[in-house]
């Protein structure tokens, strides 16, 4: 693909899925294809959205080696050619990453999700290095993505200088230095994929996506917010987020101060609306009945068809 066919499938809501665990913890790859086939049901398309696999919602960095590859695999048999389907790399060297990633193009990955090395604690150049030998190594698409806990910012200049890399088509956005405005300078090089909870400013702004927790939980409710925004209808996109992440935010809180793990409540979302896909690895631990009474009537207080 050139980069405006790898620029073309990554935009609208980002679903970044679970991956779902029996009860001894392993993989349950039949379940997997069986959400795969649901979400493209669901209408998670190529031009409307992304299925994200193995990223840190996911649980990508728990997954052994042997895993990863098979649940993407899993994943792209099962969507059938009708999914744009991204694949999170975390936290290798070079030469890892590199194979890593032409073992997800192998396996029909359209794109990947990459952090930077954060162990090799890289500098602006290292890290410039690092993204431009992979984007040399492979035909599809980039996403860059750091985060404030990775303690390993990218600044403008670097992500200036990233416009020269073929591959690299986007960059999931909260700024970890700078202002939220200033990656948009890049809008036509890159797409802006919001990762802040500011879908509406991000569009606004002329981003292309935005990531949330619910797009895999309950599509029809992030489908509808694409549409609104798409039509510009700011007041009523931001009310129906709001519907949902503000209490959804409060639960993450609740749950976040008990156990750690950030597939926890994605899981219990799930399990709330019919579709349970087991429990994040240990140490993590699962929602409890009192979250899960609470997590139920928030989703119903948004309208959704809680079982």
């Amino acid at each position: 693909m050139d980069r405006e066919e790898n620029r073309g499938l990554l935009v609208g809501p980002i679903a970044t899925v679970p991956t779902p665990f029996d009860d001894d913890f392993e993989v349950d790859y039949g379940l997997m294809a069986e959400l795969t086939e649901w979400w493209v049901e669901s209408g998670l398309v190529k031009g409307r959205s992304v299925i994200k696999v193995a990223a840190a919602m996911g649980e990508g960095p728990m997954l052994k080696d042997d895993e990863w590859p098979m649940l993407l695999r899993t994943v792209v048999q099962a969507a059938h050619g009708k999914a744009a389907i991204v694949c999170g790399l975390h936290y290798k060297d070079t030469k890892r990453t590199i194979e890593d990633a032409k073992r997800a193009q192998d396996l029909g990955a359209h794109g990947l999700q990459v952090s930077p090395p954060i162990f090799n604690l890289p500098t602006q150049d290292d890290i410039l290095a690092y993204y431009g030998d992979l984007s040399d190594a492979i035909d599809i698409g980039i996403l860059v993505y750091v985060t404030r806990g990775m303690n390993c910012p990218i600044y403008m200049e670097t992500y200036r200088r990233m416009t020269d890399f073929e591959r690299v088509v986007g960059v999931k956005w909260n700024p970890v230095v700078g202002d939220y405005e200033d990656i948009f300078e890049l809008k036509d090089r890159f797409n802006i994929i919001d990762n802040g909870g500011n879908a509406v400013r991000c569009y606004k702004l002329g981003g292309h996506g935005y990531i949330n927790h619910t797009v895999d939980i309950h599509p029809p409710h992030d489908l509808k917010v694409l549409d609104l925004l798409e039509a510009e209808r700011w007041e009523e996109a931001q009310e129906l987020l709001d519907s949902a992440n503000g209490p959804l935010d409060e639960i993450f809180r609740k749950v976040g101060e008990r156990t750690g793990g950030q597939g926890v409540v994605k899981k219990g979302m799930m399990a709330a609306m019919g579709r349970p896909c087991g429990a994040s690895r240990p140490p993590s631990g699962a929602m409890n009945s009192d979250e899960m009474a609470e997590l139920k009537a928030a989703l119903r207080s948004a309208g959704w068809p809680v079982p």
